[in-house]
């Protein structure tokens, strides 16, 4: 690596934005009539389209620099390349925000990299003008050849990280080349005025600067700096509040997917079984709380729950119920509960009764993460006014997002077991319509030639009408077995023909009434 070169001027502070951005305006126009190429860096898109709409009016030379300015603001994707490749190039000004362009170089042309040699491009100015050093100095205060060459940085504003300062200041010094930054200020903007506005501005009072003045101290630039560090120390703080709270949902979501991969790849009824297990633990502290005798238990409750999720109907005596104790009574339950999936392995068989239990495991444990996921945002969102009473909301998050984690467990195990048990066995439909599906297509091709269309059942009876072309009188024949040869079907009366008188007696000719 070769060493910076470039200079770092002080920051310049002004009251209000309007005295920062005439300020800049002049910085740039010194800075064009010198031939060196500008970068100007924002922190939006809006200040970067101010300062080019306030540039787009001046003049140097009798031109107007509108034609001179290159604004990159990331709006314009496919161009954006083309502008930094120029953005090194003589007289030319860059106003950019942070984001646009970042991690390309800026190639400086040989005469901008040595401005005072012989070719260069502050000598070559000074050359055609003789008078702009002294208007310079008069003007501006500033000896055109004091100045450095490279590419010129100005920030129109401090940002909140200083690492995003140093990145808009990195732009130029790449590599050895030459280059300089400055940054205007105001007491307007965001970070001064929340953080250290008020303390400098009784520092220009002090001093006694009017409108237009600007202060540009060491003190101020330090006093900036610490702004900073405070932003960056509160961003840091909420940074790692978050993370806090994501923690928390890593920890379930590293439960949940864990219980998905043993539903899809592990022993499905070992898995069920936890699940049973489960259920019956968390149905017994609702209802049968173990601080009490059996007489304080909620049996009606207690044999609804398991009615509803297991299919069994617990039938206990009175003496039982003041007998058994809680232990037994769970044992009780599981047995009942293993002896119903058992039977249910029995019914399907083995490989539809693995599928069915994976199938109905995966599908509630998709669906109630879902909704536990909108449950959790829709906590936190709210979970910083427990402040107001005194509490530490991490604390409350924590407490209540384990509350509702072990409340969708539950209701996991519940709806899993409720899908499992509830299934009904289904003919296959598809197998049972294929015979069904053959006979009509015989019985269609029977009827090929004949013009037999058999009609809906009509009345009490079921009677039904067939008109057909010269099948009058005919019926419909009966239905034969598939498996036999079909046999050809003969006409048993003369063919009727469409000019012919109807055979149903209605003096109308056949085409005019059956033969229709």
């Amino acid at each position: 690596n070769v060493p910076v070169e470039r200079v770092d001027e002080e920051d310049n502070i002004y009251r209000t934005r309007r005295e920062k951005y005439a300020a800049i305006i002049e910085e740039i126009i010194r800075l064009h009539e010198l031939g060196l190429p500008v970068l100007v860096g924002t922190t939006s898109v809006d200040t970067s389209e101010l300062i080019a709409r306030m540039l787009g009016t001046r003049t140097v030379n009798g031109r107007k620099l509108k034609d001179r300015i290159q604004v990159l603001n990331a709006k314009l994707h496919q161009s954006e390349a083309e502008i930094v490749a120029r953005a090194g190039q003589p007289g030319t000004i860059t106003i950019a925000t942070n984001m646009a362009g970042r991690g390309t170089d800026i190639k400086l042309t040989p005469d901008v990299q040595d401005a005072h040699g012989e070719n260069g491009v502050i000598t070559r100015r000074l050359e055609a003008d003789p008078e702009l050093r002294q208007r310079h100095i008069e003007m501006y205060g500033r000896d055109p050849l004091e100045q450095p060459g490279g590419l010129q940085i100005i920030g129109s504003e401090r940002h909140e990280a200083r690492r995003i300062d140093r990145q808009l200041r990195g732009r130029a010094g790449r590599q050895g080349d030459p280059g300089r930054s400055k940054f205007f200020l105001s007491l307007e903007d965001d970070l001064m005025r929340l953080f250290g506005g008020e303390r400098i501005g009784k520092i220009m009072d002090t001093l006694g600067l009017q409108e237009g003045e600007v202060i540009a101290h060491p003190m101020v630039t330090r006093a900036i700096e610490k702004a900073q560090k405070r932003v960056e120390q509160h961003n840091f703080s909420i940074r790692e509040q978050l993370l806090k709270y994501d923690d928390v949902m890593n920890i379930q979501r590293e439960v949940v997917y864990a219980r998905r991969r043993a539903a899809l790849t592990g022993d499905i009824r070992e898995e069920v079984e936890n699940l049973v297990e489960e259920f019956v633990a968390i149905t017994l502290d609702e209802y049968c709380d173990p601080r009490t005798g059996p007489y304080d238990w909620d049996w009606e409750g207690l044999r609804s729950a398991l009615l509803r999720t297991l299919l069994i109907d617990l039938h206990l005596t009175e003496e039982e119920r003041d007998e058994v104790s809680l232990d037994q009574l769970e044992d009780m339950i599981l047995e009942q509960a293993r002896e119903s999936l058992e039977r249910r392995r029995e019914a399907f068989g083995d490989e539809l009764y693995e599928k069915l239990l994976r199938f109905s495991v995966l599908r509630v444990i998709d669906q109630e993460w879902m909704e536990h996921l909108y449950e959790m945002d829709r906590l936190k969102e709210g979970i910083g006014l427990r402040s107001y009473g005194q509490r530490d909301p991490l604390i409350e998050y924590k407490r209540e997002a384990l509350e509702a984690f072990e409340a969708m467990l539950g209701r996991v195990a519940a709806a899993s077991l409720r899908a499992i048990l509830s299934a009904q066995l289904q003919p296959n439909i598809a197998a049972s319509a294929a015979p069904r599906a053959i006979q009509a297509r015989e019985m269609k091709s029977d009827t090929v030639g004949m013009g037999l269309e058999v009609g809906a059942a009509q009345g009490a009876g079921g009677a039904t009408q067939a008109s057909g072309r010269g099948t009058a009188g005919m019926r419909a024949p009966a239905r034969r077995d598939p498996t036999q040869r079909a046999e050809p079907i003969r006409r048993e009366m003369p063919k009727v023909g469409r000019n012919d008188p109807c055979p149903c007696g209605s003096g109308k000719k056949y085409k005019h009434c059956h033969g229709r």
